[in-house]
């Protein structure tokens, strides 16, 4: 149990930063309201168009297939770091896997996920 109090001694003092800072920039901040400071804040810009405005499925359905594609990528790098450990059975794992994200790719290109109209 004693290898854990260093752990929980810095959760304890992450903590009381983290409340530290929030309760003293309540108490110590500017409380001033005007209309400028109340818009949706976009890059420093004045907002282009409403912040009510609906996207398209399109774009959702493009950032879906990003994040899932991108997130298997991210297992070809602990495979290539340990390629030659793995051997012949290693290679035909990988293999298999790729052939799969492969086929997913194809699929939602044939269907028109990543075609902007």
């Amino acid at each position: 149990m004693s290898q854990y109090i260093p752990v929980l001694f810095m959760l304890a003092v992450a903590g009381a930063i983290s409340v530290g800072m929030v309760l003293a920039s309540e108490l110590l901040g500017p409380k001033f309201k005007f209309r400028e400071k109340m818009e949706p804040f976009e890059c420093g810009e004045v907002q282009a168009s409403s912040s009510k405005q609906r996207f398209s499925i399109r774009f959702y359905l493009v950032a879906m297939m990003f994040i899932i594609f991108d997130i298997e990528a991210v297992f070809l790098f602990p495979w290539a770091v340990t390629f030659q450990a793995l051997g012949v059975f290693g290679f035909i794992e990988m293999m298999i896997f790729i052939l799969i994200l492969a086929a997913g790719l194809i699929y939602i290109w044939k269907k028109g996920v990543l075609d902007w109209e």
